[in-house]
């Protein structure tokens, strides 16, 4: 069963099944529109009426040009048992001291298993290091598909979109 709604009723699914599966695919197109993909690790903020999420990344040439020459990604979430949801989010750097911190923060303090502590990649001693920077999601379109929906017909498909 396919249920289109509102972000309300689809941002808590999502979050709790991205935060439980941690991983996913992200991916980004290049100057030639042509598309890469890699893993990155982002956690959602949900306050009710604006779902964020975020990434704490080293914030490669690759990366940065990607961003700079399209500011959409496309994230992908999988599990063994089925369970996949998917994101279409705007995205933007942010460098600045405050947001960097306070996504490190939110990174340090965050439930397991999407929090970890960022001081695990040896060149991120603290959120003011170059080689530390964050990535805004802002998504516009959500998928939420539980695995019992493919393997039982139990469950609801949720989608949204701006």
């Amino acid at each position: 069963m396919s249920s289109s709604t509102d972000l309300a009723s689809v941002a808590p699914a999502f979050v709790e099944m991205a935060h439980r599966i941690v991983w996913c695919s992200v991916a980004t197109v290049d100057a030639d529109n042509r598309p890469r993909s890699r893993i990155l690790h982002p956690i959602w903020e949900w306050d009710g009426s604006d779902l964020v999420g975020w990434v704490a990344t080293v914030p490669t040439p690759v990366k940065r040009a990607h961003v700079e020459h399209s500011p959409y990604v496309s994230l992908s979430y999988w599990t063994e048992n089925q369970d996949t949801c998917q994101a279409e989010c705007r995205v933007e750097w942010a460098f600045d001291h405050e947001t960097c911190a306070r996504v490190w923060d939110l990174f340090a303090n965050g439930p397991e298993p999407v929090g970890y502590d960022p001081t695990l990649i040896p060149a991120w001693t603290s959120p003011d290091v170059d080689a530390f920077a964050v990535l805004r999601l802002d998504p516009w379109r959500l998928r939420v598909f539980p695995g019992t929906l493919l393997l039982k017909g139990e469950g609801e498909l949720l989608s949204w979109r701006r």
